[in-house]
């Protein structure tokens, strides 16, 4: 595994973490529809949402590293977009649909920590529409 598939995987593990702990379920990961990755599927009692985990290291999330979600280009979106649409057709809901995106900022690993920390979660609900438009 590369070191940033490692970092991926901190920041959507750190996601999942955080979503559980806001009272949703996650019912799927790294699930791939349509040639398109889904990074979390979750839902609450009113919500089915699609989440992009988007992940950075950083000494500090407020002054050296750019938000992780401008690495969400018009493509990315899209694609994203079009894999929810491909889930949402193979499985009914009652629930409204929702494309949001968790930025995860983490520390470099430092001295005898060889994990880095997690700085900052910050998530952003219904970013993105269904054809990649920015909310």
């Amino acid at each position: 595994m590369t070191d940033q598939e490692k970092t991926g995987k901190i920041g959507e593990d750190a996601a999942a973490r955080y979503l559980r702990h806001s009272g949703y379920t996650i019912l799927e990961r790294n699930l791939h529809l349509s040639h398109k990755e889904i990074d979390i599927i979750a839902e609450n009692s009113d919500f089915l949402i699609f989440v992009e985990v988007k992940t950075r290291t950083c000494r500090s999330p407020e002054t050296t590293c750019y938000r992780p979600a401008t690495a969400m280009d018009y493509t990315k979106r899209k694609n994203i977009a079009d894999a929810a649409k491909a889930y949402l057709a193979l499985h009914a809901t009652d629930k409204q649909p929702r494309l949001d995106v968790i930025e995860v900022y983490l520390s470099p690993p430092e001295g005898m920590r060889r994990q880095p920390k997690i700085l900052k979660i910050n998530h952003i609900p219904d970013a993105f529409g269904a054809y990649g438009q920015v909310r």
